[in-house]
């Protein structure tokens, strides 16, 4: 099994918000100038896409028995039994089944993730919520090295 890799990326509406940012800030400089409200253009543009590819690109990876999310890494050992979540379940447990001591990666324009509950006992985080367009494939994922497998 190959190693499982996914970049959340941002969906291209909010592309297109950065993109009306910059046209928003180049009209409010117009009074000063063409020079002004091309600045204003790109440079809102290039801000406003900047924060959008900052938010949109994270990473999750299972490489060398670990769960990548993000910045956290965290051994599969002291994993559970990953849960797949469909867009209803997910929904659930971003709101009120959510608990504020999970770690979760939450991207609200993915509709599906899955649920791991953490098992290592001086860990005080009850479990890991990721946000992931292939749910099956990272709990397959996870499975295989919970089994000795390569992945």
């Amino acid at each position: 099994m190959q190693p499982y890799e996914e970049r959340l990326t941002a969906p291209r509406s909010w592309w297109f918000i950065a993109v009306l940012t910059g046209v928003a800030l180049a009209l409010i400089l117009l009074p000063l100038g063409t020079l002004p409200m091309l600045g204003g253009l790109i440079g809102g543009a290039a801000l406003a896409a900047v924060a959008v590819s900052s938010y949109g690109s994270v990473r999750i990876r299972v490489v060398g028995g670990a769960l990548v999310a993000g910045d956290a890494r965290i051994p599969v050992e002291a994993l559970g039994e990953p849960e797949v979540l469909d867009a209803e379940e997910a929904r659930a447990w971003r709101t009120h089944k959510a608990d504020t001591r999970a770690f979760m990666l939450l991207r609200g324009y993915v509709p599906t993730a899955v649920r791991i509950e953490v098992t290592d006992p001086s860990d005080p985080t009850p479990y890991v919520y990721l946000s992931t367009r292939s749910p099956e494939r990272l709990a397959a994922a996870l499975k295989a090295v919970r089994a000795g497998q390569p992945g």
